[in-house]
Protein backbone atom coordinates (compact mmCIF):
# COMPACT_ATOMS: atom_id res chain seq x y z
CA UNK A 1 0.00 0.00 0.00
CA UNK A 2 2.93 1.93 0.65
CA UNK A 3 3.93 2.59 -2.63
CA UNK A 4 0.36 2.85 -4.21
CA UNK A 5 0.60 6.97 -3.92
CA UNK A 6 4.00 7.09 -5.82
CA UNK A 7 2.17 5.17 -8.63
CA UNK A 8 -0.80 7.81 -8.73
CA UNK A 9 1.86 10.45 -8.76
CA UNK A 10 3.92 8.28 -11.50
CA UNK A 11 1.04 8.09 -13.46
CA UNK A 12 -0.59 11.70 -13.00
CA UNK A 13 3.72 12.84 -14.19
CA UNK A 14 3.02 10.28 -17.45
CA UNK A 15 -0.35 12.00 -18.42
CA UNK A 16 0.98 15.10 -17.99
CA UNK A 17 4.22 14.51 -20.02
CA UNK A 18 1.62 12.67 -23.25
CA UNK A 19 -0.23 15.75 -23.08
CA UNK A 20 2.63 18.39 -23.81
CA UNK A 21 4.17 15.97 -26.08
CA UNK A 22 0.26 15.62 -27.77
CA UNK A 23 0.54 19.30 -27.81
CA UNK A 24 3.73 19.40 -30.03
CA UNK A 25 3.13 16.19 -32.57
CA UNK A 26 -0.42 17.52 -33.07
CA UNK A 27 0.52 20.94 -33.35
CA UNK A 28 -3.25 22.41 -34.50
CA UNK A 29 -1.00 24.83 -36.89
CA UNK A 30 1.65 23.71 -38.49
CA UNK A 31 3.46 25.71 -41.02
CA UNK A 32 5.71 23.38 -42.96
CA UNK A 33 5.77 19.46 -43.42
CA UNK A 34 8.84 17.66 -45.39
CA UNK A 35 7.71 14.43 -46.26
CA UNK A 36 9.20 11.16 -47.94
CA UNK A 37 12.60 12.12 -46.60
CA UNK A 38 15.48 9.70 -45.57
CA UNK A 39 15.88 11.08 -41.86
CA UNK A 40 18.81 10.53 -40.02
CA UNK A 41 17.92 12.42 -36.81
CA UNK A 42 21.05 11.68 -34.28
CA UNK A 43 18.42 11.32 -31.73
CA UNK A 44 19.13 7.65 -30.48
CA UNK A 45 15.18 7.16 -29.41
CA UNK A 46 14.28 7.60 -32.59
CA UNK A 47 17.25 7.23 -35.22
CA UNK A 48 15.28 7.45 -38.39
CA UNK A 49 12.29 8.98 -39.92
CA UNK A 50 10.17 9.71 -43.02
CA UNK A 51 8.57 12.98 -42.13
CA UNK A 52 9.20 15.98 -40.50
CA UNK A 53 6.53 18.97 -39.46
CA UNK A 54 7.35 22.30 -38.51
CA UNK A 55 5.80 25.27 -35.87
CA UNK A 56 7.05 28.62 -36.60
CA UNK A 57 10.75 28.01 -36.22
CA UNK A 58 10.98 24.38 -34.25
CA UNK A 59 10.30 20.83 -35.17
CA UNK A 60 6.53 19.85 -33.84
CA UNK A 61 6.64 16.29 -35.06
CA UNK A 62 8.99 13.63 -36.19
CA UNK A 63 7.86 10.52 -37.61
CA UNK A 64 6.17 8.69 -40.38
CA UNK A 65 4.26 10.11 -43.14
CA UNK A 66 1.14 8.74 -42.24
CA UNK A 67 1.05 10.66 -39.43
CA UNK A 68 2.70 13.79 -40.36
CA UNK A 69 -0.38 14.49 -43.37
CA UNK A 70 -2.60 14.22 -40.51
CA UNK A 71 -1.28 17.44 -39.09
CA UNK A 72 -1.55 19.64 -42.71
CA UNK A 73 -4.22 21.95 -42.78
CA UNK A 74 -5.20 24.32 -45.50
CA UNK A 75 -2.29 26.40 -44.62
CA UNK A 76 0.21 23.68 -44.43
CA UNK A 77 3.10 24.45 -46.70
CA UNK A 78 4.08 20.04 -47.87
CA UNK A 79 7.68 19.56 -49.33
CA UNK A 80 8.17 16.31 -50.85
CA UNK A 81 11.87 15.37 -50.20
CA UNK A 82 11.62 12.84 -52.86
CA UNK A 83 13.90 10.63 -50.74
CA UNK A 84 16.65 12.94 -50.27
CA UNK A 85 18.82 12.51 -47.47
CA UNK A 86 18.02 14.96 -44.24
CA UNK A 87 20.81 15.48 -41.38
CA UNK A 88 20.50 18.02 -38.82
CA UNK A 89 21.73 20.99 -39.53
CA UNK A 90 25.29 20.53 -40.33
CA UNK A 91 27.63 22.54 -37.90
CA UNK A 92 31.18 24.03 -39.16
CA UNK A 93 33.05 24.06 -35.25
CA UNK A 94 36.40 26.53 -36.48
CA UNK A 95 36.10 28.50 -39.44
CA UNK A 96 37.24 32.13 -40.30
CA UNK A 97 34.41 33.87 -41.71
CA UNK A 98 36.07 37.24 -43.23
CA UNK A 99 38.78 35.13 -44.26
CA UNK A 100 36.09 32.88 -46.67
CA UNK A 101 34.91 36.22 -47.81
CA UNK A 102 38.15 37.64 -48.30
CA UNK A 103 39.56 34.82 -50.37
CA UNK A 104 36.65 35.49 -52.57
CA UNK A 105 37.43 38.80 -53.09
CA UNK A 106 41.19 38.87 -53.09
CA UNK A 107 43.88 36.79 -54.74
CA UNK A 108 42.41 33.12 -54.34
CA UNK A 109 46.11 31.01 -54.83
CA UNK A 110 43.97 27.24 -54.11
CA UNK A 111 44.55 24.92 -56.01
CA UNK A 112 48.02 26.62 -57.39
CA UNK A 113 49.62 22.72 -57.34
CA UNK A 114 52.86 23.31 -59.08
CA UNK A 115 55.19 26.42 -58.79
CA UNK A 116 54.39 27.62 -62.01
CA UNK A 117 50.77 27.96 -61.49
CA UNK A 118 51.00 29.84 -58.45
CA UNK A 119 53.47 32.51 -60.20
CA UNK A 120 51.39 32.44 -63.42
CA UNK A 121 48.41 33.40 -61.05
CA UNK A 122 50.51 36.27 -59.42
CA UNK A 123 51.94 37.47 -62.39
CA UNK A 124 48.33 37.91 -64.15
CA UNK A 125 47.35 40.02 -61.12
CA UNK A 126 50.37 42.21 -61.06
CA UNK A 127 49.93 43.11 -64.68
CA UNK A 128 46.40 44.69 -63.81
CA UNK A 129 47.43 46.12 -60.54
CA UNK A 130 48.42 49.54 -60.21
CA UNK A 131 52.28 50.62 -59.96
CA UNK A 132 52.26 50.60 -56.13
CA UNK A 133 49.10 49.01 -55.00
CA UNK A 134 49.70 46.48 -52.39
CA UNK A 135 48.47 42.57 -53.93
CA UNK A 136 47.57 40.40 -51.33
CA UNK A 137 46.11 36.81 -51.67
CA UNK A 138 46.06 33.18 -49.88
CA UNK A 139 45.64 30.13 -50.18
CA UNK A 140 48.92 28.33 -51.90
CA UNK A 141 51.03 25.86 -50.34
CA UNK A 142 54.21 23.93 -51.23
CA UNK A 143 52.98 20.47 -50.46
CA UNK A 144 52.42 19.13 -54.24
CA UNK A 145 54.94 21.37 -55.65
CA UNK A 146 57.75 19.65 -57.41
CA UNK A 147 60.24 20.02 -55.23
CA UNK A 148 58.08 20.99 -52.43
CA UNK A 149 59.92 24.48 -51.31
CA UNK A 150 58.60 27.68 -49.82
CA UNK A 151 58.82 30.70 -52.44
CA UNK A 152 60.88 33.33 -52.05
CA UNK A 153 61.18 37.08 -52.49
CA UNK A 154 63.33 36.87 -55.48
CA UNK A 155 60.54 34.10 -57.48
CA UNK A 156 58.63 37.58 -56.93
CA UNK A 157 60.22 39.95 -57.57
CA UNK A 158 61.11 38.90 -61.14
CA UNK A 159 57.48 39.07 -61.49
CA UNK A 160 55.86 41.57 -59.86
CA UNK A 161 58.49 43.91 -58.89
CA UNK A 162 56.31 47.50 -58.97
CA UNK A 163 53.54 46.31 -56.78
CA UNK A 164 54.11 45.23 -52.88
CA UNK A 165 53.05 41.80 -52.59
CA UNK A 166 51.84 39.73 -49.12
CA UNK A 167 50.65 36.64 -49.96
CA UNK A 168 49.63 34.05 -47.50
CA UNK A 169 50.22 30.05 -47.30
CA UNK A 170 47.36 28.23 -46.96
CA UNK A 171 47.06 27.87 -43.21
CA UNK A 172 47.54 31.71 -42.26
CA UNK A 173 50.65 30.79 -40.58
CA UNK A 174 53.18 32.14 -43.28
CA UNK A 175 53.27 34.63 -45.76
CA UNK A 176 55.79 35.17 -48.67
CA UNK A 177 56.57 38.93 -49.43
CA UNK A 178 58.73 40.33 -52.44
CA UNK A 179 61.76 42.98 -51.78
CA UNK A 180 58.97 45.98 -52.21
CA UNK A 181 57.16 44.92 -49.25
CA UNK A 182 60.30 44.17 -47.45
CA UNK A 183 61.53 47.45 -47.88
CA UNK A 184 58.20 49.43 -46.74
CA UNK A 185 58.60 47.51 -43.45
CA UNK A 186 62.02 47.82 -43.05
CA UNK A 187 62.89 44.30 -42.81
CA UNK A 188 66.86 43.69 -43.15
CA UNK A 189 69.35 41.24 -41.55
CA UNK A 190 69.74 43.35 -38.50
CA UNK A 191 65.46 43.66 -37.82
CA UNK A 192 64.84 42.08 -34.72
CA UNK A 193 62.32 38.93 -35.32
CA UNK A 194 59.26 39.52 -33.00
CA UNK A 195 58.52 36.54 -29.95
CA UNK A 196 56.68 33.35 -31.46
CA UNK A 197 57.36 34.18 -35.40
CA UNK A 198 60.45 33.81 -37.56
CA UNK A 199 62.30 35.38 -40.15
CA UNK A 200 63.32 32.92 -42.69
CA UNK A 201 67.10 33.78 -44.10
CA UNK A 202 69.27 32.60 -47.01
CA UNK A 203 72.87 33.41 -46.82
CA UNK A 204 71.77 35.70 -44.06
CA UNK A 205 69.65 37.79 -45.68
CA UNK A 206 65.76 37.81 -45.23
CA UNK A 207 64.23 35.35 -48.44
CA UNK A 208 60.69 36.97 -48.08
CA UNK A 209 59.29 33.77 -46.01
CA UNK A 210 57.67 35.42 -42.51
CA UNK A 211 56.42 33.55 -40.46
CA UNK A 212 53.35 33.77 -37.51
CA UNK A 213 54.00 36.91 -35.56
CA UNK A 214 56.56 38.05 -37.88
CA UNK A 215 54.20 38.36 -40.77
CA UNK A 216 52.60 41.57 -38.51
CA UNK A 217 56.02 43.50 -39.31
CA UNK A 218 54.54 43.89 -43.04
CA UNK A 219 51.11 43.13 -42.62
CA UNK A 220 50.54 46.58 -40.37
CA UNK A 221 51.86 48.26 -43.75
CA UNK A 222 48.66 47.47 -45.67
CA UNK A 223 46.21 49.67 -46.04
CA UNK A 224 43.24 48.36 -44.42
CA UNK A 225 40.21 47.21 -46.43
CA UNK A 226 37.16 49.87 -46.01
CA UNK A 227 34.28 49.07 -43.55
CA UNK A 228 32.14 48.23 -47.02
CA UNK A 229 35.00 45.79 -48.14
CA UNK A 230 34.88 43.86 -44.96
CA UNK A 231 31.04 43.98 -44.44
CA UNK A 232 31.26 42.70 -48.42
CA UNK A 233 33.79 39.67 -47.12
CA UNK A 234 31.20 38.62 -44.09
CA UNK A 235 27.98 38.66 -46.47
CA UNK A 236 29.78 36.75 -49.42
CA UNK A 237 31.70 34.00 -46.50
CA UNK A 238 27.97 33.73 -45.00
CA UNK A 239 26.03 33.07 -48.67
CA UNK A 240 29.10 30.46 -49.65
CA UNK A 241 28.65 28.89 -45.94
CA UNK A 242 24.64 28.20 -46.56
CA UNK A 243 24.98 27.02 -50.44
CA UNK A 244 27.50 24.22 -48.88
CA UNK A 245 24.86 22.80 -46.55
CA UNK A 246 26.10 25.00 -43.18
CA UNK A 247 23.48 26.00 -40.51
CA UNK A 248 25.74 27.54 -38.02
CA UNK A 249 29.20 28.49 -37.98
CA UNK A 250 31.35 28.47 -35.11
CA UNK A 251 34.13 31.23 -35.68
CA UNK A 252 37.52 31.23 -34.34
CA UNK A 253 38.55 34.73 -33.29
CA UNK A 254 37.30 38.41 -33.91
CA UNK A 255 38.76 41.78 -32.87
CA UNK A 256 36.15 44.66 -31.76
CA UNK A 257 35.66 46.00 -35.08
CA UNK A 258 34.80 42.83 -36.71
CA UNK A 259 32.20 42.33 -33.78
CA UNK A 260 30.47 45.48 -34.47
CA UNK A 261 30.43 44.40 -37.87
CA UNK A 262 28.60 41.37 -37.40
CA UNK A 263 26.35 43.13 -35.45
CA UNK A 264 25.09 45.44 -37.64
CA UNK A 265 24.65 42.85 -40.43
CA UNK A 266 22.34 40.80 -37.99
CA UNK A 267 20.36 44.45 -37.12
CA UNK A 268 20.17 45.06 -41.18
CA UNK A 269 18.70 41.10 -41.19
CA UNK A 270 21.37 40.42 -43.60
CA UNK A 271 22.07 37.27 -42.09
CA UNK A 272 20.44 34.23 -42.02
CA UNK A 273 23.55 31.70 -40.79
CA UNK A 274 23.61 31.37 -37.43
CA UNK A 275 27.31 32.07 -35.85
CA UNK A 276 28.92 31.33 -32.59
CA UNK A 277 31.39 33.77 -32.28
CA UNK A 278 34.97 33.73 -30.40
CA UNK A 279 37.33 37.52 -29.25
CA UNK A 280 40.69 37.11 -29.79
CA UNK A 281 42.91 37.50 -26.75
CA UNK A 282 45.17 37.76 -24.57
CA UNK A 283 44.94 42.05 -25.46
CA UNK A 284 42.40 45.00 -25.29
CA UNK A 285 39.33 43.28 -26.91
CA UNK A 286 39.85 40.21 -24.53
CA UNK A 287 39.67 42.47 -21.76
CA UNK A 288 36.59 44.70 -23.12
CA UNK A 289 34.73 41.36 -23.45
CA UNK A 290 35.69 40.16 -19.97
CA UNK A 291 33.53 43.53 -18.78
CA UNK A 292 31.09 43.62 -21.32
CA UNK A 293 30.09 39.90 -20.40
CA UNK A 294 28.49 36.72 -23.00
CA UNK A 295 25.46 37.71 -25.74
CA UNK A 296 23.58 34.91 -25.61
CA UNK A 297 20.89 33.40 -28.67
CA UNK A 298 20.29 37.36 -29.85
CA UNK A 299 18.63 37.52 -33.01
CA UNK A 300 16.54 34.61 -32.40
CA UNK A 301 19.02 32.16 -31.60
CA UNK A 302 21.43 33.54 -34.19
CA UNK A 303 23.92 35.01 -32.60
CA UNK A 304 26.11 34.07 -29.58
CA UNK A 305 29.76 35.01 -28.40
CA UNK A 306 30.67 33.65 -24.96
CA UNK A 307 34.30 32.93 -25.92
CA UNK A 308 37.49 33.88 -26.12
CA UNK A 309 40.19 32.54 -28.63
CA UNK A 310 44.11 32.18 -27.85
CA UNK A 311 46.60 31.42 -30.51
CA UNK A 312 49.12 29.64 -28.58
CA UNK A 313 51.70 27.87 -31.25
CA UNK A 314 52.20 28.08 -35.03
CA UNK A 315 51.38 25.33 -37.92
CA UNK A 316 53.11 21.85 -38.57
CA UNK A 317 53.50 22.69 -42.31
CA UNK A 318 55.73 25.92 -41.59
CA UNK A 319 57.49 24.05 -38.84
CA UNK A 320 55.94 26.56 -36.25
CA UNK A 321 54.03 24.23 -34.63
CA UNK A 322 55.38 24.07 -30.78
CA UNK A 323 56.80 20.25 -30.53
CA UNK A 324 58.43 18.55 -27.14
CA UNK A 325 61.35 17.70 -29.50
CA UNK A 326 63.17 18.55 -32.56
CA UNK A 327 61.41 18.12 -36.48
CA UNK A 328 62.84 15.19 -37.90
CA UNK A 329 63.58 17.09 -41.15
CA UNK A 330 64.38 20.39 -39.11
CA UNK A 331 66.91 19.12 -36.11
CA UNK A 332 67.45 22.83 -35.05
CA UNK A 333 64.11 23.89 -34.12
CA UNK A 334 60.95 22.33 -32.58
CA UNK A 335 58.71 25.42 -33.49
CA UNK A 336 57.29 28.12 -30.83
CA UNK A 337 54.85 29.21 -28.84
CA UNK A 338 52.80 32.66 -30.08
CA UNK A 339 52.08 33.51 -26.17
CA UNK A 340 53.83 33.27 -22.89
CA UNK A 341 52.05 31.05 -20.50
CA UNK A 342 52.00 33.87 -17.74
CA UNK A 343 50.29 36.17 -19.90
CA UNK A 344 47.25 33.67 -19.86
CA UNK A 345 47.16 32.55 -16.28
CA UNK A 346 45.37 35.51 -15.29
CA UNK A 347 43.14 35.49 -17.91
CA UNK A 348 42.04 32.02 -17.92
CA UNK A 349 41.27 32.56 -14.39
CA UNK A 350 39.07 35.63 -14.79
CA UNK A 351 36.87 33.56 -17.62
CA UNK A 352 36.20 31.18 -15.37
CA UNK A 353 34.91 33.50 -13.22
CA UNK A 354 32.71 35.24 -15.63
CA UNK A 355 31.45 32.15 -17.02
CA UNK A 356 33.53 32.73 -20.07
CA UNK A 357 34.38 29.81 -22.73
CA UNK A 358 38.31 29.55 -23.52
CA UNK A 359 39.68 27.72 -26.91
CA UNK A 360 43.15 27.70 -27.69
CA UNK A 361 44.63 26.91 -31.09
CA UNK A 362 47.12 24.38 -30.16
CA UNK A 363 48.72 22.22 -32.90
CA UNK A 364 51.91 20.52 -31.35
CA UNK A 365 52.25 18.01 -28.90
CA UNK A 366 54.28 20.65 -26.47
CA UNK A 367 51.84 23.31 -26.97
CA UNK A 368 48.93 20.92 -26.54
CA UNK A 369 50.90 19.66 -23.34
CA UNK A 370 51.16 23.16 -22.12
CA UNK A 371 47.85 24.63 -22.93
CA UNK A 372 46.21 21.50 -20.76
CA UNK A 373 48.56 22.27 -18.03
CA UNK A 374 47.08 25.56 -18.16
CA UNK A 375 43.55 25.01 -18.39
CA UNK A 376 44.13 22.15 -15.12
CA UNK A 377 46.12 25.53 -13.01
CA UNK A 378 43.10 27.47 -14.02
CA UNK A 379 40.51 24.65 -12.73
CA UNK A 380 42.42 24.23 -9.65
CA UNK A 381 42.57 27.84 -9.04
CA UNK A 382 39.00 28.80 -9.56
CA UNK A 383 36.96 25.83 -8.00
CA UNK A 384 33.64 24.84 -9.12
CA UNK A 385 31.60 26.86 -6.49
CA UNK A 386 33.92 29.98 -7.34
CA UNK A 387 32.35 29.74 -10.91
CA UNK A 388 29.65 31.42 -13.11
CA UNK A 389 29.39 27.98 -15.29
CA UNK A 390 30.65 25.04 -13.34
CA UNK A 391 31.19 22.76 -16.23
CA UNK A 392 33.52 25.51 -18.50
CA UNK A 393 33.69 22.98 -21.76
CA UNK A 394 37.02 24.69 -22.66
CA UNK A 395 38.27 23.84 -25.69
CA UNK A 396 41.59 22.88 -27.77
CA UNK A 397 41.42 23.97 -31.38
CA UNK A 398 43.26 21.52 -33.79
CA UNK A 399 45.04 19.48 -31.35
CA UNK A 400 46.62 17.89 -34.34
CA UNK A 401 49.69 16.66 -32.74
CA UNK A 402 49.36 15.40 -28.91
CA UNK A 403 51.42 13.25 -27.09
CA UNK A 404 49.84 9.49 -26.32
CA UNK A 405 50.01 10.28 -22.51
CA UNK A 406 48.29 13.72 -22.67
CA UNK A 407 45.46 12.58 -24.63
CA UNK A 408 43.08 10.80 -21.58
CA UNK A 409 43.85 14.04 -19.67
CA UNK A 410 41.08 15.89 -22.06
CA UNK A 411 38.58 13.76 -21.02
CA UNK A 412 39.55 14.10 -17.60
CA UNK A 413 39.38 17.74 -17.37
CA UNK A 414 36.47 18.14 -19.89
CA UNK A 415 38.61 19.69 -22.29
CA UNK A 416 36.81 19.05 -25.87
CA UNK A 417 39.68 18.61 -28.51
CA UNK A 418 38.31 20.46 -31.35
CA UNK A 419 39.42 19.14 -34.44
CA UNK A 420 39.45 19.16 -38.55
CA UNK A 421 39.51 16.16 -40.44
CA UNK A 422 40.52 17.57 -43.53
CA UNK A 423 43.79 18.50 -41.82
CA UNK A 424 44.83 15.18 -42.04
CA UNK A 425 44.27 13.78 -45.29
CA UNK A 426 46.45 17.41 -46.69
CA UNK A 427 48.92 17.28 -43.67
CA UNK A 428 49.85 13.66 -44.04
CA UNK A 429 51.83 14.11 -46.93
CA UNK A 430 54.61 16.25 -45.46
CA UNK A 431 53.73 15.02 -41.36
CA UNK A 432 55.92 11.96 -41.63
CA UNK A 433 58.60 14.23 -42.42
CA UNK A 434 58.59 16.95 -40.16
CA UNK A 435 57.78 14.14 -37.31
CA UNK A 436 59.00 10.79 -37.70
CA UNK A 437 56.99 7.70 -37.65
CA UNK A 438 56.61 7.49 -33.51
CA UNK A 439 55.01 10.79 -33.44
CA UNK A 440 52.23 10.16 -35.82
CA UNK A 441 50.16 7.45 -33.43
CA UNK A 442 49.16 10.56 -31.69
CA UNK A 443 48.68 12.72 -35.19
CA UNK A 444 45.22 13.75 -36.11
CA UNK A 445 44.30 11.00 -33.55
CA UNK A 446 40.10 11.03 -33.70
CA UNK A 447 39.34 7.25 -32.64
CA UNK A 448 41.76 7.60 -29.38
CA UNK A 449 40.41 10.57 -28.08
CA UNK A 450 36.86 9.06 -28.87
CA UNK A 451 37.77 6.35 -27.25
CA UNK A 452 39.54 8.15 -23.59
CA UNK A 453 35.69 9.25 -23.25
CA UNK A 454 35.66 12.93 -24.76
CA UNK A 455 33.82 14.46 -27.36
CA UNK A 456 35.20 15.82 -31.17
CA UNK A 457 33.46 19.04 -32.22
CA UNK A 458 34.12 18.68 -35.83
CA UNK A 459 35.02 21.95 -38.55
CA UNK A 460 37.20 22.61 -41.57
CA UNK A 461 38.80 25.59 -40.61
CA UNK A 462 37.98 27.78 -43.78
CA UNK A 463 39.51 29.13 -45.57
CA UNK A 464 42.72 27.54 -44.42
CA UNK A 465 40.93 24.42 -46.21
CA UNK A 466 37.92 24.20 -48.90
CA UNK A 467 35.58 24.54 -46.02
CA UNK A 468 33.37 21.78 -47.67
CA UNK A 469 31.12 19.44 -45.30
CA UNK A 470 31.58 16.33 -47.59
CA UNK A 471 35.07 16.57 -47.59
CA UNK A 472 35.27 17.03 -44.12
CA UNK A 473 33.09 13.99 -43.16
CA UNK A 474 35.17 11.67 -46.30
CA UNK A 475 37.96 12.44 -44.21
CA UNK A 476 37.03 11.30 -40.91
CA UNK A 477 35.31 8.11 -42.45
CA UNK A 478 37.73 7.40 -44.99
CA UNK A 479 41.12 9.41 -43.97
CA UNK A 480 42.63 9.26 -47.53
CA UNK A 481 43.94 11.42 -49.96
CA UNK A 482 41.67 13.38 -51.76
CA UNK A 483 41.33 12.56 -55.97
CA UNK A 484 42.70 15.66 -56.49
CA UNK A 485 46.16 15.60 -55.00
CA UNK A 486 46.36 12.86 -57.92
CA UNK A 487 48.59 9.62 -57.89
CA UNK A 488 52.26 11.06 -56.66
CA UNK A 489 55.15 9.75 -58.59
CA UNK A 490 56.85 6.83 -56.86
CA UNK A 491 59.82 8.07 -56.29
CA UNK A 492 62.84 5.51 -56.71
CA UNK A 493 64.82 4.30 -53.51
CA UNK A 494 67.44 6.52 -52.09
CA UNK A 495 65.18 9.55 -50.75
CA UNK A 496 67.57 11.43 -49.17
CA UNK A 497 66.52 14.71 -46.96
CA UNK A 498 69.08 18.01 -47.45
CA UNK A 499 69.06 21.68 -47.42
CA UNK A 500 67.36 23.35 -50.63
CA UNK A 501 70.00 26.72 -50.54
CA UNK A 502 66.84 28.58 -52.35
CA UNK A 503 64.15 28.39 -49.49
CA UNK A 504 65.39 28.58 -46.44
CA UNK A 505 63.83 25.04 -45.68
CA UNK A 506 65.02 21.93 -45.51
CA UNK A 507 62.80 19.33 -47.88
CA UNK A 508 62.84 15.90 -49.00
CA UNK A 509 64.09 15.58 -52.23
CA UNK A 510 63.86 12.03 -54.53
CA UNK A 511 67.19 11.34 -56.86
CA UNK A 512 64.57 12.46 -59.78
CA UNK A 513 64.42 15.98 -58.71
CA UNK A 514 61.18 16.34 -60.30
CA UNK A 515 59.50 13.13 -58.36
CA UNK A 516 57.50 13.82 -55.38
CA UNK A 517 58.06 11.60 -52.65
CA UNK A 518 54.56 9.94 -51.33
CA UNK A 519 53.59 9.71 -47.49
CA UNK A 520 54.41 6.52 -46.10
CA UNK A 521 50.88 4.57 -46.04
CA UNK A 522 51.79 3.61 -42.77
CA UNK A 523 52.24 7.00 -41.26
CA UNK A 524 48.47 7.41 -41.78
CA UNK A 525 46.92 5.18 -39.43
CA UNK A 526 43.70 4.16 -40.76
CA UNK A 527 42.40 2.61 -37.72
CA UNK A 528 42.41 6.45 -36.79
CA UNK A 529 39.04 6.76 -38.89
CA UNK A 530 35.58 7.57 -37.22
CA UNK A 531 32.76 5.26 -38.05
CA UNK A 532 30.04 7.27 -40.50
CA UNK A 533 27.84 7.53 -37.20
CA UNK A 534 30.74 9.31 -34.85
CA UNK A 535 31.16 11.42 -38.32
CA UNK A 536 27.92 12.66 -38.22
CA UNK A 537 27.88 13.87 -34.67
CA UNK A 538 31.12 15.61 -35.19
CA UNK A 539 29.15 17.75 -37.55
CA UNK A 540 25.78 18.09 -35.26
CA UNK A 541 25.32 17.42 -31.50
CA UNK A 542 28.89 16.96 -30.43
CA UNK A 543 29.39 20.82 -31.59
CA UNK A 544 26.40 21.94 -30.15
CA UNK A 545 27.53 20.79 -26.97
CA UNK A 546 30.78 22.24 -27.14
CA UNK A 547 28.72 25.89 -27.23
CA UNK A 548 26.08 24.63 -24.75
CA UNK A 549 23.43 24.11 -27.12
CA UNK A 550 22.54 20.72 -27.09
CA UNK A 551 18.89 21.33 -25.72
CA UNK A 552 18.15 23.35 -29.10
CA UNK A 553 20.28 22.01 -32.21
CA UNK A 554 22.61 19.18 -33.24
CA UNK A 555 19.78 16.72 -33.81
CA UNK A 556 16.22 16.43 -35.30
CA UNK A 557 13.75 16.19 -32.31
CA UNK A 558 10.37 17.49 -31.47
CA UNK A 559 10.93 21.28 -29.82
CA UNK A 560 14.32 21.54 -31.39
CA UNK A 561 15.35 24.47 -33.72
CA UNK A 562 14.02 23.36 -37.18
CA UNK A 563 17.87 23.23 -38.95
CA UNK A 564 18.75 20.95 -41.58
CA UNK A 565 21.00 20.11 -44.37
CA UNK A 566 19.29 17.98 -47.18
CA UNK A 567 21.96 16.30 -49.06
CA UNK A 568 21.92 15.01 -52.65
CA UNK A 569 23.01 10.63 -51.49
CA UNK A 570 22.82 8.80 -48.36
CA UNK A 571 26.34 9.51 -47.10
CA UNK A 572 25.44 6.90 -44.03
CA UNK A 573 25.79 4.28 -46.65
CA UNK A 574 27.40 4.87 -50.67
CA UNK A 575 30.62 3.84 -50.68
CA UNK A 576 33.38 6.26 -49.73
CA UNK A 577 34.35 8.02 -53.07
CA UNK A 578 30.81 8.96 -53.62
CA UNK A 579 30.41 11.22 -50.42
CA UNK A 580 32.65 13.58 -52.32
CA UNK A 581 30.00 13.99 -54.92
CA UNK A 582 27.17 14.93 -52.45
CA UNK A 583 25.57 18.33 -53.26
CA UNK A 584 23.72 20.15 -50.81
CA UNK A 585 20.75 20.74 -52.29
CA UNK A 586 18.70 22.33 -49.75
CA UNK A 587 19.52 23.90 -46.62
CA UNK A 588 16.92 24.88 -43.54
CA UNK A 589 17.14 26.86 -40.63
CA UNK A 590 14.82 28.29 -38.05
CA UNK A 591 11.79 26.23 -40.64
CA UNK A 592 13.10 28.51 -43.87
CA UNK A 593 14.47 27.17 -46.72
CA UNK A 594 18.09 29.45 -47.46
CA UNK A 595 18.92 27.72 -50.01
CA UNK A 596 17.56 24.95 -52.64
CA UNK A 597 13.81 23.97 -53.07
CA UNK A 598 11.99 20.86 -54.08
CA UNK A 599 8.79 19.85 -55.47
CA UNK A 600 5.80 21.18 -53.49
Amino acid sequence: MKARPFFIFFRGLLILLFCFLQEMNGADDVDLIFLNGNIYTVNERQPHAEAIAIKKDRIAFVGSNADAKKLANDKTRIVDLAGKTVVPGLTDSHCHIFGIGEREMNLNLEGTNTREDFLAKVRERGAKAERGKWITGRGWIETFWKPPQFPTRQDLDKIAPDNPLFLTRTDGHAAVVNSAALKIARIDNRTTVPFGGQILKTNGEPNGMLLDNAMDLVDKNIPKPTEAEREQALLLGIEREIKLGWCEIQNAGSHKDDIDLIKKAFDGDKVMLRMINAVYGPGADAEWFLKEGSTINAYDHRFTQRTIKVIFDGALGSRGAALLKPYSDAPDTSGYLTEKPEDLKPMFEEALRRGIQVEAHAIGDRANRLIVDLYEQAFKAVPPEQRKIREPRWRVEHAQIVDRADIPRFAKLGVIPSMQPSHAISDLFFAPARLGMDRLAGAYAWQTFLKSGAIICGGSDAPVERGEPMIEFYAAVARKELPEHGLPVRAPSGVELRSDPNSGQNVRWAPRQNAYVPARREGWHPEQAVSREQALKMFTIWPAYAAFEENDKGSIEVGKLADFTVLSQDIMKIPEPEILETRCVMTVIGGEIVYGAMKN
